[in-house]
């Protein structure tokens, strides 16, 4: 207990009526000394002016806090003052004054996904191993993944996707509420339990560099399944362009029903449509004017599904022509 503590509890103890004990008795009962409790009650007259400048100190804190309206800590408190023609006070005093009269600086909370990134992030980076080679090996051979961000009018979610480099399928999604790496590894999950038959040792998932990508769970999740990883450079999208595209069109052509969506809920049943039409029904020029899906299909079977356009059994037209 600090001295000036006791002495206060000394002086109120002496004051009381039925007290029969010295000052002394009572110093030796605080342990501080009796020259040390009178000289504390000396300094009375100086300890009150202490106080009454301290007060008329935090009356300029307060004001500067309170400026314009917006809260500050004791740095924003130090710089207003500084634009006041009472002058600038001592940052520690400004501290010690907040902290006597309690008064709370705000403070920006911790960002719950930056942390999340520092608590995932390694050091592992794989090399580019794709090489935008993304039609060179067929398909179940190239598998590209990202993340992205779905601003719906209810809030944000976040979606993940890997995509067939060859035949453009969208093969595994996921979305979510959170940027934890859990969704990111159902993804995976979600891709071995569906085409896990289909997928060998050269199968190559490529990605960023981000967090999720690095992460110890990301590189466990691949390696379990004997999938070998690749990454893009850093901060180059051209190497991961499928699905930067996908990504594109997908925001494009559900702008407007996303926009509007009131709830997660409605926003997932709005991408889980779309990915079944891109998959089934979204016709591309490159995949020989068919679906991703009837494209696999095609490629496997080398019958072309449209009798009318002139394919016929044989090798699939090269996606890049």
């Amino acid at each position: 207990m600090q001295a000036e503590i006791k002495f206060e509890l000394i002086q109120a103890a002496a004051m009381k009526e039925n007290n029969v004990l010295s000052i002394n008795r009572l110093c030796e009962m605080a342990q501080v000394s009796r020259s040390g409790y009178y000289a504390w009650q000396k300094a009375a007259s100086n300890r009150e002016a202490r106080e009454e400048q301290d007060r008329r100190d935090f009356e300029r804190i307060v004001e500067a806090y309170k400026f314009r309206g917006y809260a500050k800590g004791a740095k924003g408190i130090y710089m207003r003052l500084l634009h006041t023609e009472e002058g600038v006070m001592n940052l520690k005093k400004i501290r010690r004054l907040m902290k006597k009269y309690g008064l709370k600086c705000p403070f920006r909370k911790p960002n719950p996904y930056r942390q999340m990134q520092r608590e995932m992030q390694t050091n592992t980076i794989f090399p580019n191993n794709v090489n935008r080679e993304f039609f060179s090996y067929g398909a179940r051979k190239i598998l590209l993944t990202d993340i992205t961000y779905i601003f719906y009018k209810g809030g944000v979610c976040y979606l993940s996707t890997i995509l067939d480099a060859f035949t453009r399928e969208i093969l595994a999604y996921r979305l979510s509420t959170n940027l934890q790496v859990e969704f990111v590894i159902n993804t995976v999950n979600e891709l071995v339990e569906k085409y896990g038959c289909e997928l060998d040792d050269t199968t190559i998932v490529h990605s960023d560099q981000g967090c999720h990508y690095t992460s110890k769970a990301f590189i466990k999740a691949l390696s379990d399944n004997m999938l070998l990883q690749s990454m893009s450079r850093k901060g180059n999208c051209w190497d991961n362009a499928p699905q930067e595209s996908f990504f594109g069109h997908m925001k494009d052509e559900i702008k407007y029903e996303i926009e509007n969506a009131e709830s997660y809920e409605e926003t997932k049943a709005i991408i889980d449509d779309w990915i079944d039409y891109y998959n089934n029904d979204r016709y591309q020029w490159e995949l020989a004017k068919l679906s991703p899906r009837e494209y696999r299909e095609y490629v496997v079977s080398g019958i072309y599904p449209i009798k009318s356009y002139g394919y016929t059994r044989g090798s699939a037209p090269n996606p890049e022509v």
